[in-house]
């Protein structure tokens, strides 16, 4: 099992790279490794509920999917 961080920095300007840190740690979780995810800059507004609520990656479900996924498997956030 490895450890991984995921490194976050895009913004809603930005929705498919935005998502990426949280698909990336689900996917990681999901095969049995630990993920943990960190965001700066533009990446913290995507926590809050506006934001959260609106972004849709593209090719991927709406961000609000992701991130329940995310706090489901407790995955670690750290701003």
């Amino acid at each position: 099992m490895a450890k991984l961080l995921f490194l976050g920095v895009h913004g809603s300007a930005d929705p498919t790279n935005a998502a990426m840190p949280f698909i990336m740690a689900n996917g990681a979780k999901q095969a049995g490794h630990e993920a943990q995810i960190v965001l700066a800059n533009e990446a913290v507004d995507l926590l809050t509920g506006p934001v959260a609520e609106n972004l849709v990656p593209f090719g991927w479900p709406p961000f609000k999917e992701i991130l329940a996924e995310t706090l489901a498997a407790k995955i670690p956030i750290h701003v």
